[in-house]
């Protein structure tokens, strides 16, 4: 599911809190520092619980739901949630809102435009995601899908000429012999498959996702640089885009089985919180990541790979042996790694070659903003927002 990112407006937020001579500089750290465990939970929560819902929804016995209805629900519902918000930004005037959204959609349509090409790799991307965790456990998904965060480095790198540390690259290739571990274990594991999940499919799709994810985020954060647009106003445009290529991915895949059996064929309350899930928890990530910082963000992935594979195993049999278990947690480490922003990093090795000094950043001095590839004008470069995506997720 992809949503953009909202940390245009931290700067705004945190001065205000700054300016304000109501709360005590005690409270305003106490309020921070509690908005940031909550959303370091609701990172936790929204990353591992929409994996381990589709994976638990897709393999209910009965009727199979259509993913590309789900697909598309979730984008009506993302579509109409940011009308909404649009609307209440309009103070409920029906004429303010319409002009506005014809001037910045239609008048605009070049900027519009821009949007399809993002929104079809989102598009793509949620649909390969169903298909990779049907055919994968949830945990084996999770890790293997961190491989986004090495392509959106990859993209970034050729596409907006960026550098990365050593670090980051020692991380990468972590990351990456992390992730080769754990499919090597996945395809050499002698338990029990069921007979309708292909590994080599859910591995295709896995890898197709991250690409697609990688390049969608990089080419989005171009569009944001040169874009005025309000949070909500491109989150609708995605989704209107989303809404019209998903119905041309639905009608070109299981167009025939749609028209026979019904759209909402196979719905369940745990499909239905699977569209909910995607429809809105990309907004609510973007909406709480800007109190998160990259450490933060890095700590609520690795925590979500640790909670999807500990409900792997309560739900679905998971087991859990050594090889993986070395996978996941070099992959742990290199996100955690990655999350780190240069100026830590910095600090570490002077502190290391300089003895017992520690060098720190100067009180009062807030670090430089920088955008993510989605848009997030609070985190690190490169690291791929929880939020994605913002499609995919």
């Amino acid at each position: 599911m992809a949503a953009v990112g909202v940390g245009g407006s931290t700067a705004a937020a945190g001065a205000g809190a700054v300016s304000s001579g109501a709360l005590e500089p005690g409270s305003t750290t106490a309020a921070h520092r509690r908005l940031k465990y909550i959303s370091l939970a609701v990172l936790v929560v929204q990353n591992a619980s929409l994996i381990l819902s589709i994976r638990y929804a897709r393999t209910l016995p009965g009727d199979r739901f259509f993913a590309t209805t789900a697909v598309v629900m979730a984008e009506v519902l993302k579509g109409l949630t940011c009308l909404l918000l649009l609307f209440a930004q309009k103070r409920g005037n029906v004429k303010h809102l319409v002009l506005f959204l014809h001037e910045a959609v239609l008048v605009q349509y070049v900027d519009t435009l821009k949007l399809a090409v993002p929104s079809l790799i989102y598009t793509l991307q949620n649909n390969l995601q169903y298909v990779a965790i049907s055919n994968l456990p949830a945990a084996t998904f999770q890790v293997t899908y961190q491989l986004k965060i090495l392509t959106t480095a990859l993209f970034s790198v050729l596409m907006l000429n960026r550098s990365l540390s050593r670090l980051q690259w020692a991380s990468l290739l972590l990351l990456f012999t992390g992730v080769a571990i754990v499919q090597a274990q996945q395809a050499g594991g002698s338990g029990p498959r069921p007979l309708d999940q292909n590994p080599g499919a859910g591995l295709a799709a896995v890898v197709a996702s991250c690409l697609s994810s990688g390049f969608a985020g990089v080419y989005f954060e171009k569009i944001l640089k040169g874009s005025s647009g309000s949070v909500w106003l491109r989150n609708l445009q995605l989704g209107l885009f989303g809404t019209a290529l998903g119905l041309v991915g639905l009608w070109w895949a299981e167009g025939t089985a749609v028209a026979s059996q019904g759209f909402f064929f196979g719905y369940t309350p745990a499909v239905w919180g699977v569209v909910l899930n995607q429809a809105f928890g990309g907004l609510l990530v973007a909406v709480v990541v800007k109190y998160a910082d990259n450490i933060l963000k890095g700590f609520a992935t690795s925590l979500s790979i640790v909670l999807s594979t500990v409900a792997s195993i309560r739900l679905f049999g998971f087991h859990l042996d050594p090889l993986f278990a070395l996978g996941a947690g070099l992959v742990i480490g290199a996100v955690y790694l990655y999350s780190l922003p240069r100026g830590a990093v910095k600090a570490i090795a002077s502190a290391s070659a300089s003895g017992p000094c520690i060098h720190q950043q100067p009180p009062g001095q807030p670090p430089p903003p920088q955008l993510s590839s989605r848009g997030d004008l609070t985190t690190e470069p490169f690291l791929p927002k929880l939020l994605t995506k913002v499609k995919g997720s």
